[in-house]
């Protein structure tokens, strides 16, 4: 069985062009994430090797599906880990109004998702990390439920709806279980890059989505009473969602260049920083995408031995890189200069 390790950084993100790398690592973890057996049997390559041409030629760029709606959860989820104040703030007041039993401490997040399930190992280390004694706190009045038991049978998916108690039905569609440091009471969470998609159901109590002035839903904390979730909605463009979108936009615009897809719409052009962004992943077609990851990561830390604030890898996890399936590709060493 493969061994998983959840670390946690130690300090937010707080300066833009570290979180620029650190929001863009997490967009690609997420593509990374999505390679399936088939698609690593089709290029002919195991996970370890696929290189950047490799990965951006059959990424999936659609609008709030694929690349963008997964690295928008991987984000939210590595933002709560590395404690982003923009992130955890309204995250915290969200978990405190939706059950008493919670503190008001610093949230952490356990990154579920039931498709992710399969993968050798996952599932235990879900379960492991949040604990033997922790629990889920559902909707209405009774007793909790012990977390491993029913997040195994959660993780078959819909097929297995109907093992669930009825106070639970739809936990299987959680993202992320949210809880805190002190505590092993969690909230099972769902996270949306699109507002429209956000979907109720028993078991979850918290939504994530953006900020958006058309659809009404300010930055901050409501209750939704269509869906019965308190709804986190960050802020854009002057917040989280803004450093997401421009992060995304760079590396959306360096994967249509490397995999020769049709060019995004000019009003998805990021900003100048997150456009050299982009032209520095560009450079680097033939180097394997956990190379790129690696170096991302690097870049998210710079200039901060000196710092008292000393910001730590977010490691991915080991399910991530266990994928296997192989030709040899030499390339230059990805490595990311400052963005000043």
């Amino acid at each position: 069985m493969a061994e998983i390790t959840f670390i946690e950084q130690n300090a937010p993100v707080d300066e833009y062009g570290r979180a620029l790398y650190a929001v863009s690592r997490s967009i690609l973890r997420a593509h990374i994430d999505s390679l399936s057996d088939e698609d690593l049997r089709d290029i002919n390559t195991p996970l370890d090797r696929v290189n950047m041409r490799q990965l951006s030629k059959i990424a999936r760029l659609e609008r709030d599906k694929g690349m963008r709606g997964d690295g928008f959860e991987w984000a939210v989820h590595e933002a709560i880990l590395g404690k982003e104040p923009s992130v955890i703030n309204p995250i915290s007041q969200a978990m405190r109004r939706a059950s008493k039993y919670l503190k008001d401490d610093v949230p952490t997040s356990l990154l579920f998702g039931q498709e992710r399930a399969k993968y050798l190992g996952f599932l235990d280390a879900v379960v492991d990390e949040a604990g033997a004694d922790s629990f889920l706190l559902p909707h209405g009045n009774g007793r909790p439920f012990n977390f491993g038991p029913w997040v195994s049978v959660a993780a078959q998916g819909h097929t297995a709806e109907h093992l669930l108690n009825e106070r639970i039905k739809k936990i299987w569609k959680t993202d992320l279980f949210l809880s805190t440091l002190d505590g092993r009471k969690h909230l099972a969470a769902t996270v949306k890059s699109n507002v429209l998609q956000l979907e109720g159901g028993k078991g979850l109590r918290i939504g994530i989505v953006p900020e958006s002035a058309h659809f009404a839903n300010k930055s901050g904390v409501i209750h939704d009473a269509n869906t019965g979730l308190w709804v986190v909605s960050l802020a854009d463009p002057n917040g989280f969602m803004g450093l997401f979108n421009d992060a995304y936009n760079a590396v959306a615009r360096a994967i249509c260049t490397l995999g020769k897809h049709e060019k995004p719409p000019y009003f998805t052009k990021p900003s100048a920083k997150a456009e050299r962004l982009q032209l520095q992943l560009e450079k680097y077609p033939d180097a394997t995408a956990l190379e790129v990851e690696d170096a991302l990561n690097d870049a998210a830390q710079q200039d901060l031995v000196t710092n008292t604030q000393k910001l730590l890898s977010v490691n991915a996890p080991d399910w991530l890189h266990i994928k296997k399936m192989a030709p040899k590709i030499i390339s230059p060493k990805p490595k990311f200069i400052k963005l000043d």
